[in-house]
Order: structure tokens, then sequence, then C-alpha cells
């Protein structure tokens, strides 16, 4: 049996969010309509209480965790503490009170920071703890292994069906673009055009703009979660090593310098001025692709290519933006 039936009481976790409203837009473009979505305002998922009482209320069917404190190197560096104990907090609430509900089907989203800073490219998923992690977004990556490890456990002890996908860098409709927090490809946007918009000459960007990155548009992503969900438990828990973590990455499968994605975006905002580095500024890891073999070979593939996803996402960004 698959993880959800189309009458599946599914509860989205961060379901205003990038990902989890591009995971709400695919369940209901195909026919899921017993959505359960709580804002942070009705929802505290840092409240263990609160999430208790929600979990005992609602009598779910499946978890989809997409809740997280996110955010670029500027975000990580800055705010260490609250991205390890925040998303450990919700990702601890979420996945104990599910179990403790009875929802034997859950997916934990982490992201591809999990993986250490120097792992052979491109990153299979049994690459996971064989180094040491990028220092610029340890805390964050170390939540994240720690929800998949969690998920695990779960499965190992109580015999519930949970499982991780690690998306590579994602982008796409309601993306954050705030300077101090945001992710690079939304920051480029918001920089070029502004700089266009101002009638500047010059844009500075942070590092060589040699490190190399892999993008994802969301509602790809989203596919995939759903995709997966709709599998025969059987048919994707025999994807995952003997005793390993249920744990699936999803990515382009390609990926580009940070100075051909500033280069693309320019082309496509056509922002006429001239991209400086600040060397001085860190590249992070050097480069970060990930090995999507095992959910290629379980049928699935991205079909949003990065100049179409990049055209529309800026599109969506002056529209919501009043621009």
């Amino acid at each position: 049996m698959s993880f959800i039936q189309f009458d599946s009481k599914i509860y989205v976790a961060g379901h205003r969010g990038m990902v989890g409203s591009a995971i709400v837009r695919r369940l209901k473009q195909q026919g899921f309509e017993n959505l359960v979505l709580r804002s942070r305002a009705e929802l505290d998922l840092l409240d263990q209480k609160a999430v208790q009482d929600f979990f005992k209320e609602e009598q779910l069917d499946c978890v989809i965790l997409a809740a997280a404190r996110v955010g670029g190197i500027l975000a990580n560096a800055t705010y260490p503490a609250d991205f390890i104990y925040s998303n450990l907090t919700v990702q601890n609430n979420v996945i104990h009170e599910a179990w403790r509900s009875g929802i034997h089907n859950l997916v934990f989203l982490g992201s591809s920071c999990i993986y250490p800073k120097f792992a052979p490219q491109p990153m299979k998923e049994e690459y996971l703890l064989s180094g040491d992690l990028e220092p610029t977004n340890e805390p964050y990556a170390i939540a994240k292994i720690a929800g998949i490890k969690m998920c695990e456990a779960y499965n190992r002890q109580y015999g519930t069906d949970y499982f991780a996908v690690m998306p590579t860098n994602l982008y796409g409709p309601g993306d954050n673009y705030e300077l101090q927090n945001s992710h690079v490809l939304p920051a480029l946007i918001r920089k070029m055009h502004e700089a266009k918009s101002a009638i500047q000459n010059e844009v500075v960007l942070w590092g060589t703009g040699g490190a190399r990155r892999e993008f994802l548009h969301c509602d790809d992503l989203a596919a995939a979660v759903v995709f997966l969900l709709a599998l025969e438990r059987d048919t994707l828990f025999s994807s995952f090593p003997l005793q390993g973590a249920p744990l699936i990455n999803i990515g382009y499968g390609k990926d580009i310098t940070i100075l051909e994605l500033a280069n693309e975006i320019r082309s496509i905002i056509d922002f006429s001025g001239e991209i400086t580095w600040d060397e001085t500024k860190p590249d992070g890891t050097p480069q970060k692709l990930l090995d999507i073999s095992r959910v290629s070979q379980l049928g699935w593939q991205p079909t949003i290519s990065l100049s179409d996803g990049i055209q529309e996402t800026y599109l969506k960004y002056l529209t919501e933006k009043g621009r």
C-alpha cells in the first residue's frame, strides 16, 4: 500500500513557506483535498504541548514536515543558536507526537548541507556522516542530520514508515528575498533588480564566484515528494540500504558556478552593470551536487529548466513586490 490515498488526512507543516506551499499546490493538483494546514499563529511548533494537543485532536494519516528555519551563509553565521534550537525543537515535537498519535507515514525535508564539506561529487546518500561539515552552516546541518536519524530510529524501534528527502538548493514562488537571511539565487535576483532600477553600474557579490551549486525549482521538489508518497512502501524502502538511514536525494542533476548563475540572472533581468566579487567573504562549500540516481531509478526526474525557472521566479517576484 502507498503512503497516501486520495482520502488520507495529510498535515503539511510549514505550508506558508516556499516548499510547503509548493507541496500543497501539488497535492491539490493531484486530487488530494483532505489537507490540514495551520499557520504559525494557529500552531506554534516550538510549543510541545500545543503540538501534542494538535495531533490528539486531528487524527492524521500522514505528516509532511516542511517547517524549518532556513537561510543563507550570512543568516547561518549570525544566528547559529537559533538555527540549531528552532530546527531541533520543531522536528522533535512533530516526529515524536506523530508517533505518539499512531501515525505511521511521515516525510521529513532536510537539506543537501547535511553532507560533508569535501564529500565526493556528486554526493550519494551513503556519504552522510563520512566527514566534517561546512562550518558556516554546521548548526543547521546537525539539526537536519538529527531529523534523519530520528526517522531511522523510530522506524527501527516502533515500526513506523518515516523517511527523509534531501533537496538541493531550492528556488521559486514564495522565496525569501531579504538580503540578511536569503539564499543565493533570490538574493541575486533582488540585488540585480534593485541595481537596475537605481541605474547603478555595479553589483558587489560575495566570494569568488567559483563555488558550484545545483538549483531545483520548488515545484519540482513538490512533485518528487508527492511521487514518493504515492509509491508502494516496499518499493520505496527497498531502495534504502539495510540498516541505513531512510534518505533520498532530490536534485536537478547538474550544477553551475555562482558566476554562471549571476550572469544568467543578469541576462534575465537585463542588468547592464558590472559584477564585482568581494573575495574577503566566504564561498562556502566548494561544490554541492547531489547524486539523484536513487530517485531516478524509482521513476522521477525534474522537468523545469533553470533558465525557465528563474524567468518565472523573477516575474513572480515583480508581481509579489508590486514592481
